[in-house]
């Protein structure tokens, strides 16, 4: 199987701001502060980092350089316009290095929005609204927990193309009619949602959307916080997160390397899927199963020393989403990626060829 890696680094700073060109009053105009999270993502060619598997280590020293220059600062002494995309770009500016290629550049200014420049450099907008709801799925098996009628605090993740003038406030404005159709709801009596997947809400949320906001990008749905799925106008995919908690040496880190020592993380795992829609069932993949056939390869690496593991080539975040992916597809063949983080949003993302993760 074919495959393609991407390394992603994450990096906090605290900072103040105040947006000029904003309608008067706007809160954001006054000054004000955040604590933002910055994050970079890239292939990384061999020979980059000082030694194979010290990829994420050293991105990750990289962004923490260029954002130790806004932390603890005003963001007006930096930028013209401390907006999140522009943030973003100079942030993209300042990472820029020629053997790295393209870079994914991101931004949140709180944990409700934030902004992205993807690989070609288009930028978008993301928001998070929240909605507590009641909902069973009607055509799940007798004795399938979810056929019981049961509730969520569901989240959604709402993003665009930022063009034409869309903002936050764009997003908020287009979201009001669905947050009263949806907060506060019994999902079941909504029409169109009368079988309430996580697949068929995100594409329900789509087509109410993106007639008002074209240049809507994705859909994302958080059934729980460990799992959901997204919806971009064509295809879903569907997610499942899970912790380990693993030891690790790095085998071919230099002599004298803090890498080198027996250490550990509580890793996030998150297994990407991609399958047809079952018309009836109303998903590509329960999650339930998802859980239960991926279970024995859960065993086999939690609470375990990784650089044991007779078969892995060595132990780095990169190496174990690989082993991961080819190990685990046998049983789960819908599975098209996994990324491995061994702290917040630090790690690797592998994916098979053509999927973009």
């Amino acid at each position: 199987m074919n495959t393609k890696t991407f390394y992603t680094a994450e990096a906090a700073f605290e900072a103040a701001r105040q947006i000029d060109g904003l309608a008067p009053g706007h809160r954001a105009g006054r000054l004000h502060g955040h604590g933002f999270a910055a994050r970079v993502r890239c292939a990384i060619p061999a020979g980059w980092a000082d030694f194979p598997g010290g990829e994420v280590a050293q991105l990750q020293q990289r962004l923490d350089a260029v954002v130790g220059l806004l932390d603890y600062r005003c963001l007006n002494d930096q930028l013209a316009d401390p907006s999140d995309i522009h943030l973003a770009r100079w942030l993209g500016e300042r990472l820029a290095d020629p053997a790295l290629g393209r870079l994914e550049i991101g931004v949140d200014s709180t944990d409700r929005q934030g902004a992205m420049l993807d690989a070609a450099g288009q930028a978008h907008v993301w928001r998070r609204y929240v909605f507590q709801s009641a909902h069973q799925l009607p055509n799940v098996p007798a004795g399938h927990k979810c056929g019981r009628m049961h509730g969520h605090g569901f989240e959604v993740i709402v993003q665009a193309r930022a063009e034409g003038g869309v903002d936050y406030e764009r997003l908020d404005a287009v979201w009001a009619p669905l947050q009263d159709a949806l907060h506060y709801a019994c999902l079941n009596e909504i029409a169109g949602l009368e079988n309430p997947t996580s697949e068929m809400m995100s594409s329900w949320i789509w087509e109410r959307l993106h007639a008002q906001l074209p240049s809507l990008s994705l859909v994302t749905v958080y059934e729980t916080a460990s799992c959901g799925a997204r919806f971009d106008g064509r295809q879903y995919r569907i997610w499942k997160d899970l912790t380990l908690d693993s030891a690790r040496q790095l085998r071919r880190a230099p002599e004298g390397s803090a890498h080198r020592r027996l250490h550990g993380h509580t890793y996030t795992l998150r297994l990407h899927l991609s399958a047809p829609l079952d018309r009836i069932m109303g998903w590509t993949v329960d999650f339930g199963d998802v859980k239960e056939l991926f279970n024995p390869l859960f065993k086999a690496l939690d609470h375990r020393p990784l650089h044991e593991i007779a078969d892995l080539d060595d132990c780095d975040t990169a190496s174990v989403a690989h082993w991961i992916l080819a190990r685990a597809r046998p049983d789960l063949p819908q599975l098209d990626g996994v990324d491995l983080f061994e702290t917040r949003g630090c790690g690797a993302q592998v994916a098979a060829q053509g999927v973009t993760p």
